[in-house]
């Protein structure tokens, strides 16, 4: 029998968030962990093989293993390049 860590794996987007908690085995990656989480049930949109994920707010391959305790999250795509937006505030800014 294989031992058991205790993770979370969260996403979310503006109508719906979701915060899962779940045991997976000592060793599992975090590719493995959202898909034991099932959390795609929720959220359809999320691939697991392509997900941009991180482990607190700390970007991650989804190859690296997880510890007790680690809260996955899986990012939404951009939906505007932030170097952009600043650009576009600041030339609004410029013209008051």
């Amino acid at each position: 029998m294989s031992e058991l860590i205790d993770i979370e794996v969260v996403y979310g987007r503006s109508d719906k968030q979701v915060l899962l908690s779940l045991s997976v085995p000592v060793g599992s990656t975090l590719e493995e962990c959202i898909n034991l989480s099932g959390i795609n049930t929720y959220f359809p949109e999320i691939i697991p093989s392509e997900a941009v994920v991180g482990i607190f707010s700390r970007p991650e391959k989804l190859s690296t293993r997880v510890k007790a305790g680690d809260r996955i999250e899986i990012y939404r795509p951009l939906i505007a390049d932030p170097k952009e937006m600043r650009k576009l505030r600041a030339a609004k800014m410029a013209k008051k």
